[in-house]
């Protein structure tokens, strides 16, 4: 088995922010919690983000930026950074994707990617 030495695994939570959504109008607004964790063997740093975001109507968004939550965490090899962000969308199910732009410490650049993950406003049941 070869080393891997660039590695991160990336994993979602999502809430549906039902008091800053607005459906009438077609605004739904989720929060999204990330867990980035360095499962290499390599420091490394993210340095910026790629999303995304895809709603029922097939509308993307496509979000690019330096760091996450205005930081750019450096990781050491089993560390974890997570946060919370949010978006907004105009159906009640979508999807997110991307990937964050890294930089290890011996100065390669990699990509690790974020699995798809579902955006989904609860059904509500009578």
């Amino acid at each position: 088995m070869p080393e891997k030495k660039y590695e991160i695994t990336v994993a979602a939570r999502t809430t549906f922010i039902r008091d800053q959504s607005d459906p009438e109008n077609g605004r739904y607004v989720f929060a999204y919690t990330i867990t980035i964790t360095n499962t290499g063997n390599v420091p490394a740093q993210l340095v910026s983000r790629h999303w995304i975001i895809t709603d029922a109507n097939n509308q993307v968004q496509e979000v690019r930026g330096m760091g996450v939550v205005g930081e750019q965490p450096y990781l050491h090899p089993e560390e974890s950074f997570e946060y919370t962000s949010g978006t907004a969308i105009a159906t009640p199910v979508g999807t997110m994707r991307g990937s964050y732009q890294m930089v290890a410490e011996d100065g390669v650049q990699f990509d690790a990617p974020i699995p798809q993950f579902t955006l989904s406003m609860p059904r509500v049941l009578h």
